[in-house]
């Protein structure tokens, strides 16, 4: 059996999610659906993370195995000869058989933009949260530096995370500003369910002056969600890149 991975583009507007459901639309499904074709019979793919209804990816990680002898140059092709618009398969690779897109990984870079211009552009409406108002990103900077480091995440973590552990690695946080459009990147060797736009929820109350920096940093340490602010909206979401080694 060969094992192959895939780095996958979408637009996360249209889809319930990455991952596979029977009565809805979702990214897992319709690769799964475009393989099976080009493959001659079901194909069951991984993913490296399973992003929410809404959040988009500029590059997911999926994996699955075949006996096809189909070459990689002719699957990337055919994946995006029969892939919807809003899905692009931008890299198809055979991997060693020990490789697994999920626990193999090492990193996960998610980005959030935030657009705080008076009116939304109705081009960026899919895209961005919009905050009409300045927000102070110093300070939210010199919150998210209190993120880096292993420990437990609970304050961020959505009560329908299936999980055992909320202990998580956050290897960096950084908020810039460009053009009206504010930038949050984190970087983790693992999310839990929601967690970082939890995180940004929270941090944008730090951006309002509503939450200090020290009190930034007692939400985290308390472990309780109750104490987080608001779960920010799932169109502003992007899984930039997943890493191994």
């Amino acid at each position: 059996m060969r094992n192959i991975r895939l780095i996958v583009s979408y637009d996360g507007t249209d889809f319930s999610g990455w991952q596979y459901q029977p009565d809805a639309r979702t990214v897992q499904g319709v690769v799964e659906q475009a393989l099976g074709v080009i493959l001659a019979g079901p194909v069951r793919i991984g993913g490296a993370g399973r992003t929410d209804a809404g959040v988009h990816a500029l590059g997911q990680a999926a994996g699955f195995r075949t006996s096809s002898h189909i070459q990689c140059p002719d699957l990337f092709r055919g994946l995006n000869a029969l892939l919807p618009a809003d899905v692009r398969v931008l890299y198809v690779e055979e991997v060693p058989d020990s490789f697994d897109v999920r626990r193999s990984a090492i990193l996960r870079i998610y980005r959030y933009l935030i657009f705080t211009g008076p009116v939304m552009s109705p081009f960026m409406c899919r895209y961005a949260w919009h905050i009409p108002a300045p927000l102070q990103t110093g300070a939210m900077n010199r919150a998210g530096s209190l993120l880096v480091g292993t420990r437990d995440f609970a304050s961020f973590a959505c009560s329908q995370d299936e999980t055992t552990s909320t202990v998580r690695q956050v290897v960096s946080f950084r908020v810039r500003e460009t053009g009206g459009v504010i930038q949050i990147e984190i970087a983790a060797n693992a999310f839990l369910r929601h967690m970082v736009r939890s995180i940004v929820g929270t941090i944008v109350d730090v951006g309002r002056g509503k939450t200090s920096v020290e009190d930034f940093g007692e939400i985290i340490g308390a472990c309780d969600r109750g104490r987080a602010g608001t779960t920010a909206p799932p169109q502003g979401l992007y899984l930039v890149e997943v890493c191994y080694p």
